[in-house]
């Protein structure tokens, strides 16, 4: 085989329409767009547009609250804790932070206000844990195994009437 006897295989690049070029064609005059019109133009976004009946994201009600300064933890779980320890990725002898959980891989490198320690598995070493907040479940499971958990979040002030 030669370069000069290259091909694409049949059907791999498609001829694009050529539109507007004649009535022989059988795409001249209007393309293919019918007659006239909005639609026929170029640039035509009618994305929800009823025909000047009201759309129906006017018909229905508003529903709900999104509260823009939300914060949001990441949920770190006493398994993943024991995983990454037995792992060599978290120090067991020293305090486990925040920091040191991105470091390990266990909070991703997203937009969060801290890390929530969750109870779901069991901790089998003591460990001294350092995050923004943990369920009473977990804390309880780390003390069992003889650790402690310090939560860094600091309690919401109600505003002042």
């Amino acid at each position: 085989m030669n370069l000069n006897e290259l091909r694409d295989n049949e059907g791999a690049r498609y001829r694009k329409k050529r539109l507007g070029r004649g009535i022989g064609s059988g795409k001249g005059k209007t393309s293919g767009k019918g007659v006239k019109g909005q639609k026929a133009r170029e640039g035509v976004s009618l994305n929800g547009f009823e025909g000047g009946q009201l759309p129906i994201y006017r018909r229905l009600p508003k529903r709900g609250f999104k509260n823009i300064f939300r914060k949001v933890y990441a949920p770190v779980n006493l398994a993943a804790l024991e995983k990454a320890v037995e792992a060599g990725k978290l120090d067991a002898g020293q305090t486990v932070t925040e920091e040191s959980l991105r470091n390990a891989g266990l909070v991703g490198s997203g937009k969060v206000a801290g890390v929530r320690l969750l109870a779901n598995g069991a901790l089998s070493r003591a460990l001294t844990i350092e995050v923004s907040g943990a369920s009473a479940a977990a804390v309880a499971a780390v003390e069992k195994a003889g650790g402690s958990v310090k939560t860094t979040a600091k309690a919401e002030a109600a505003p002042e009437a």
